[in-house]
């Protein structure tokens, strides 16, 4: 079972807005909406998707690495630290 289990409906919800808000932008470009509440509102996706996705981040910490360092493996650490590079830097 994935460690964002408990959180998965809340998840979908927010992913479900997202794609709303990236059909909208879509529909803005398409009616020539003015540059900067185009760019308003990718800021407001990225936002959204920097929610969801340190969401994902604590469900890993609390769930996936906590119960793998219990059973002394230590390989989880790697990954959420390389994971946790690849969130930042996008």
């Amino acid at each position: 079972m994935a460690g964002y289990a408990a959180d998965k409906a809340a998840l979908l919800r927010r992913v479900g807005r997202i794609e709303g808000q990236v059909r909208g932008i879509a529909r803005m470009v398409t009616q020539d909406a003015y540059c900067i509440d185009v760019l308003t509102q990718i800021a407001a996706i990225r936002s959204a998707l920097d929610q969801v996705g340190l969401i994902l981040l604590q469900d890993h910490v609390t769930h996936c690495v906590t119960d793998s360092l219990r059973q002394g493996e230590t390989a989880k650490v790697d990954e959420l630290v390389q994971a946790v590079s690849r969130f930042v830097r996008s």
